[in-house]
């Protein structure tokens, strides 16, 4: 009996040694052997190291689409400043793209980030976005000898393993690129600081994750974010608002920020020519029904550069070390600032620079606030010109001859630096969109604005208000302007009386001059008004587009008291008009058209970005209901019809 039960115990552990050995077979044949073969060799060495093959670089895995499944390998680290791991899901023809693990050695035991994931897109590897929960852990290494790392992957999901614990040192709730297959590599620092053996993979579906957790964005975070094209920061002047020709050429673009609340620039934007620095200009508008101070709370990677509506009023460097040997830079909530908001809209805009580790912006309000109002069904197209014309600037009506006078700036003499050439014009056009005289009245130097008062019309060339015969289109005089940055928009009183916005720079430069009798004085300046841009007479009040802080004000004709009526955000101010309703129309050179109630509740009618074009000095005729815009860079004039009186 005794003999039947040794024989038995004695079958059992040749049958589990063999099972042993077989495993073991089975691993080595499973082992992807470190050479020329099946790996291409980026940088780094095959060799033998404490006792193995090893190798240490970077090399990616030849002719292996991994989806699903477990990536294993034995790794040796000497303790020095390395990042050592695998990059996986690697996107085919995509610059870039990839899922990133590895471990830092030299934080080990010390720092929640021994253990990272991190996504890459664009080949913008973004640690500095991923961190805490779901992508970073503290963990210990040995030192100069070999352990186990092994990681599992199943569709959005991720957990790694440390030497032979049944714990995950990292579980990964969420891999940005999706449920992607891709391709593998072994990856770490040509500086000999870390090695790898053992490397194999298994492909398998069969892996079990616990749910993961539902991710919620912080209460007050900003969602509604729209992104230029990137520019490199050599190129731009980041305490200067961007000019009204950059933010119309700068290809905005509405992009959704991450469940976590992160607008992730990096998976949408290139960098231009890395190590040096790019940025991208970030705009949001939020509505306040109030004046009122709300606190704003920011995380940005690297830098960044914040204006209120206009003006600039936060700068700050969040980059890896900036702030003390110890800050890697990681996005967090760690500025905060107070922004004074106006009645109205009010628009953010930031440049967000990027130098390395992470390309991305997340704000949040310690309060409520709305997001703009829009209304698109207000307007309806009626017909619009050809583009022959030669960047349309400003449009007024003719009623008693029922014709539309419309000033060429030609813009494409300007940016050729012809400043001398009288190549502008004024064109005739109907009321049906015919051009009626395309040249009517010639020789001008970069007409801008235009109004009418009797038998007159005035326009402003750069140096000279140009007074024209209305009935043969003749220019009976020209009248040199004072010292002016930028003579702008005109307007005339009932008696007569010509004022012009000065679109100035310094703060207090002259802001409104007027002209009377053939004299020019300075009628405003000081800091209420800055960069004035569109006017307009009503009401016994002279309406100011005041692009400097992008709020529509009002100044009385006899005291000249200046009263706020609202905001629309930063930007340039151009035309101004009063609907049949008593509303105020506004538009914003970029594309956009406002309705104001007289309470100040602010509406936007109309967007010209889509079609690419301007929304320049707009005419509207009350008798027909029509706004005729002149779009600028479009060279063509579009009539609008209001279908509503709401």
């Amino acid at each position: 009996m005794i003999r039947k039960q040794v024989r038995l115990i004695g079958n059992i552990f040749i049958r589990l040694f063999i099972l042993l050995l077989s495993f073991q077979a089975f691993a080595q044949e499973n082992i992807i052997e470190l050479n020329s073969e099946n790996w291409n060799i980026l940088g780094g060495e095959v060799l033998e190291y404490s006792g193995r093959t090893a190798f240490y670089g970077t090399a990616i895995l030849k002719d292996v689409e991994f989806r699903n499944g477990i990536i294993e390998y034995d790794i040796n680290v000497t303790g020095g400043r390395s990042y050592p791991g695998i990059i996986f899901r690697i996107q085919p023809g995509a610059q870039g793209n990839y899922e990133n693990i590895y471990i830092r050695p030299h934080r080990s035991g010390l720092y929640p980030d021994a253990v990272q994931y991190t996504a890459a897109f664009n080949g913008i590897a973004e640690w500095q976005l991923c961190h805490g929960d779901g992508y970073t852990a503290l963990a210990a290494f040995p030192e100069n000898e070999w352990f186990h790392v092994k990681i599992e992957v199943k569709r959005t999901q991720a957990r790694v393993f440390l030497e032979a614990s049944d714990n995950p040192a990292l579980v990964i709730h969420d891999l940005k690129h999706g449920d992607l297959s891709g391709g593998v590599a072994l990856s770490a620092p040509a500086n000999k600081t870390a090695y790898f053996s053992n490397f194999r993979i298994t492909h398998t579906d069969e892996l079990e994750f616990d749910a993961p957790p539902e991710k919620s964005a912080p209460e007050g975070i900003i969602t509604h974010w729209e992104i230029s094209k990137a520019f490199p920061v050599s190129q731009i002047r980041k305490d200067n608002y961007p000019s009204f020709f950059m933010s119309f050429n700068a290809g905005w673009e509405s992009i959704p920020v991450e469940p976590s609340g992160i607008l992730n620039i990096g998976r949408h934007r290139k960098r231009i020519k890395p190590p040096e620095a790019d940025c991208v200009l970030v705009r949001s508008s939020i509505y306040s029904e109030t004046k009122r101070n709300v606190k704003l709370s920011l995380g940005y990677s690297d830098e960044v550069d914040l204006f209120l509506n206009s003006r600039k009023i936060f700068s700050a460097n969040s980059s890896y070390q900036s702030r003390d040997r110890s800050f890697v830079g990681v996005i967090g909530f760690n500025d905060h600032l107070i922004l004074p908001l106006e009645k109205g809209n009010n628009e953010i805009l930031m440049y967000i620079t990027e130098r390395f580790g992470g390309w991305g912006v997340m704000a949040k309000l310690d309060r409520e606030v709305d997001i703009p109002m829009k209304d698109y069904d207000l307007l309806q197209k009626e017909w619009e010109t050809p583009n022959e014309l030669l960047t349309p600037e400003s449009v007024v009506y003719d009623g008693e001859r029922e014709v539309l006078y419309v000033t060429n700036y030609d813009f494409p003499s300007a940016m050729l630096g012809k400043f001398d050439d009288n190549t502008g014009y004024i064109s005739k056009v109907k009321l049906n969109g015919e051009i009626e005289e395309k040249e009517w009245v010639k020789d001008l130097h970069f007409p801008a604005g235009m109004c009418i008062h009797k038998d007159r019309i005035y326009t402003l060339e750069r140096r000279n208000l140009v007074e024209i015969d209305i009935y043969n289109g003749r220019i009976v005089k020209r009248y040199p302007l004072p010292e002016m940055e930028f003579a702008n928009d005109i307007a005339a009183d009932v008696e007569g009386n010509i004022y012009i916005s000065n679109t100035s720079n310094p703060l207090l430069a002259p802001d409104i001059y007027k002209f009377r009798n053939g004299e020019f004085e300075v009628w405003l300046d000081g800091e209420e008004i800055h960069r004035s841009n569109g006017i307009y007479i009503h009401g016994g009040e002279l309406l100011v587009g005041n692009s400097g802080d992008g709020i529509l004000k009002a100044i009385n004709l006899i005291t000249k008291k200046v009263r706020k009526i609202a905001c629309v955000g930063g930007g340039v101010i151009d035309g101004i008009r009063i609907d049949n309703n008593g509303n105020y129309l506004v538009s914003k050179w970029g594309g956009q058209i406002f309705r104001i109630t007289p309470e100040g509740e602010v509406v936007e009618i109309l967007n010209g970005f889509p079609g690419k074009f301007n929304t320049a000095d707009f005419e509207y005729i009350a008798a027909k209901n029509l706004m005729i815009i002149p779009t600028f860079t479009a060279d063509k004039l579009i009539c609008y019809k209001f279908i509503s009186k709401r």
